[in-house]
């Protein structure tokens, strides 16, 4: 390859970028068209695969048809009028936007599975950024390797996403986050179910996952989405495209309608629901079976999702989803409903995620992890409480991630204390390379603190390979200990705070905590603001 895969990511978007600069479209106008480019890209691509390697085996007495190219797997059947050199070659002055609308209605039209999935608003862009665009696309090699073409629609998604701000968080969950979600909850095989899908990487990293494993995605495990907004829609059926993934993803409003019919049908859920939604008509809800421990009072939506979840999953099923901080502590009728999933047994980890992660909202949140199997195991009466505040890489100002070796060990802390093998000390060498690795490459280099704090960590908190508890990082507490804490499930009510060395300490981190912890009471206060002020509207209203 005459780049690797990051550098061509980078590359293309950079280029796009500039178009969409030196164009009279807003992000949110140019983010779809783009994709769907990327998408017609690999599609002509896996096209001319399999192209190849059925004309070395077509004879003169059976010509090769569409079928032949729709039993291979990943493959879309495009006519002539869709395949990309025939958009390279269009003479100048042609209405771009009108070919390339009129060769997704082709692709359409030969393949079901994309009926009123692709973009169709070309006419929209000028003609000068189309060809360009079409020149930038041709420019990915077609030597490119393995899930190049996803990781590019990835790379593009989470870029749109972060300059849409608002919008694109209710489309992207940023990738860290989703792959320690998928870390945590491994989902090896069966039914992955996300009711509030939005582009699909809950899924795409499930599959993955289960391609570092050595096993075919397709064969082991099917997905199943919904999602309130159609556009979105869209984008998720061609990020499964753009990875080789088919799954079932349906438009609708998932507080109204359950059109899986989900309670206790699936083996894995994951999600990252909008927070604090108010409004929600409970009175529509009542005799729903997704919500087995009653309504909550309170005019906020996070306890209708978190039932949702729960009763989503099997009896062995396992759940991880995005949550507002504010979940973990809520009082009055969302306590009880609390305190009833508690007692259940099915609350399994929680994890505290510092601010900075996402792009609709600053504040830090919690990863919730729910587990009916566990019932059956020493973990019956045991939460596991991690607090990650401290653990990330500051991409900018603005944003934060983890770095792939803070997510496998956070994931390790959970594996550990499920009583699973980790091989420590290979761990530790993977991080030794990767060290290795960054130290050299000048773009990298702030990597090296991170990675040496978390080589020291590995070997000093778990360096027999089992799990134990350690204050500032993870906690095991009984259901009886969370009882005595008002059935809080914040981790940093068991965590504790670690133990510094003498003179160990940083201002700027310590300042960043406490800021953190202001950003979060400010968020609650104008949430009790607005609910007061709306009460006192009602006590007038009926005086």
């Amino acid at each position: 390859m005459p780049a690797n895969n990051s550098e061509i990511e980078k590359r293309l978007w950079d280029v796009a970028d500039e178009l969409r600069a030196n164009s009279k479209l807003k992000a949110s106008e140019y983010s779809v068209p783009v994709l769907g480019l990327i998408f017609l890209r690999y599609a002509d691509y896996k096209f001319s695969q399999a192209e190849k390697v059925l004309a070395g085996t077509s004879s003169g007495r059976r010509q090769i048809g569409k079928a032949d190219y729709q039993a291979r797997r990943g493959v879309f059947y495009l006519p002539r009028e869709a395949r990309f050199r025939n958009l390279l070659e269009l003479p100048e002055g042609e209405n771009i936007g009108r070919a390339i609308n009129d060769a997704m209605r082709a692709i359409e039209s030969e393949n079901p599975d994309l009926k009123g999935v692709l973009p169709k608003t070309y006419n929209r862009l000028e003609n000068a950024t189309l060809i360009e665009l079409i020149k930038l696309m041709a420019s990915i090699p077609m030597n490119i390797e393995g899930d190049a073409f996803g990781k590019i629609y990835e790379y593009f998604l989470g870029k749109f996403a972060m300059s849409e701000g608002q919008k694109g968080g209710e489309f992207f969950t940023p990738t860290s986050i989703v792959k320690l979600i998928v870390a945590i909850i491994e989902p090896f095989r069966g039914k992955i179910f996300d009711p509030a899908c939005g582009s699909g990487g809950m899924f795409v990293q499930s599959a993955r996952f289960v391609e570092e494993h050595k096993k075919d995605p397709n064969a082991q495990i099917s997905v199943y989405g919904q999602e309130r907004v159609l556009e979105t829609v869209r984008l998720c059926k061609m990020n499964l495209a753009v990875h080789g993934l088919a799954g079932d993803i349906r438009q609708g409003n998932t507080y109204y309608e359950d059109l899986h019919t989900s309670p206790g049908k699936f083996d894995f859920m994951m999600a990252n629901p909008p927070f604090n939604v108010d409004r929600v008509d409970k009175e529509r809800l009542k005799d729903d079976p997704r919500f087995p421990f009653g309504m909550p009072r309170a005019d906020n939506a996070n306890y209708l999702w978190i039932q949702i979840f729960y009763s989503a999953i099997n009896n062995a099923g396992r759940a991880g989803f995005v949550m507002a901080n504010s979940a973990s502590d809520a009082r009055a009728s969302e306590l009880e409903i609390r305190k009833k999933l508690i007692e259940d047994r099915a609350v399994d980890v929680m994890v505290s995620v510092g601010s900075n992660f996402f792009y609709t909202v600053t504040l830090p949140c919690t990863l919730w992890f729910l587990d009916k199997g566990k019932k059956d195991t020493d973990r019956r009466d045991k939460v596991l409480s991690v607090d990650a505040r401290h653990i990330y890489r500051q991409v900018d100002r603005a944003h934060r991630e983890f770095i792939p070796e803070q997510i496998e060990y956070l994931a390790n802390i959970a594996r550990l204390y499920r009583g699973e093998q980790v091989d420590i000390e290979l761990f530790a060498q993977r991080i030794r390379r990767h060290l290795d690795e960054v130290s050299k490459d000048s773009e990298k280099k702030d990597q090296v603190p991170l990675l040496e704090k978390l080589l020291e960590n590995t070997r000093a908190n778990f360096p027999d390979g089992k799990y134990t508890d350690v204050p500032g990082l993870c906690k095991v507490a009984t259901v009886e200990e969370i009882e005595a804490q008002g059935w809080s499930l914040n981790p940093g009510r068991y965590v504790g705070v670690a133990k510094r060395k003498e003179g160990d300490f940083d201002f700027a981190e310590c300042l960043q905590e406490l800021n953190e912890e202001l950003e979060v009471l400010n968020a609650e206060a104008r949430g009790l603001e607005r609910r007061i002020a709306e009460n006192v509207v009602k006590l007038l209203e009926g005086s």
